[in-house]
């Protein structure tokens, strides 16, 4: 398999990790903004976006969390019990719907040049007051449990790592506010096989 991505990106970082804890190897295809790779690849692209994966037999497979359910059928990531399967898919859709448009926004315009003029006093400080909303959000669910979803770690919680463990780094959002968070992500990096973003 090869995995067309931008190393920088959380949607491409969650693949790499989900990768890494399942000891797979691919192929691995860096597509950072104005590279040649993505300029080549951009055509064969199923919706024109990062990441991408091109199993064996050609086929192209995009959506993070699409590609993340592939990756994860069959394994322990997806819980076996239909309830906590459903709440696991709910964590992931709000990822995509409700944390990623605010939280990854903001890093976004606060860390890639290309969108600093973007980035204006008004929209920062509206994408900092609804991302420190939504990060509450997941502060109660992790209040009392170890995972978003079930009694192990799941596709959920590799998919809203992706973007939580750089908000305060890359976005500016005060993570001492969400002690359960912060719990909630040290237990993921200390899972066997675990890579940073820069893994």
């Amino acid at each position: 398999m090869r995995l067309y991505s931008m190393p920088s990106s959380g949607n491409s970082y969650k693949l790499r990790l989900l990768l890494a804890l399942l000891g797979r190897a691919v192929d691995l295809v860096d597509c950072e903004h104005g590279s040649a790779a993505l300029a080549q690849v951009k055509p064969l692209l199923p919706y024109g976006k990062l990441p991408a994966l091109r199993l064996d037999d050609g086929t192209m497979l995009a959506e993070s969390d699409a590609i993340l359910w592939y990756l994860g059928e069959g394994t322990d990531f997806i819980p076996a019990d239909p309830v906590a399967r459903a709440q696991m898919l709910g964590w992931m859709f709000w990822e995509q719907y409700s944390h990623e448009p605010v939280v990854a926004v903001r890093a976004a315009l606060l860390w890639y040049p290309d969108r600093a003029a973007q980035a204006t006093p008004e929209r920062l400080a509206d994408l900092l007051e609804r991302g420190h909303a939504v990060l509450r959000v997941m502060e109660n669910r992790l209040a009392d449990r170890d995972w978003l979803a079930g009694d192990a770690v799941s596709l959920a919680d590799i998919c809203l790592y992706a973007y939580t463990h750089t908000a305060g780094a890359r976005g500016g959002f005060d993570m001492a506010r969400f002690p359960a968070v912060g719990r909630w992500l040290d237990r993921i990096a200390a899972l066997p096989g675990y890579v940073g973003l820069d893994g």
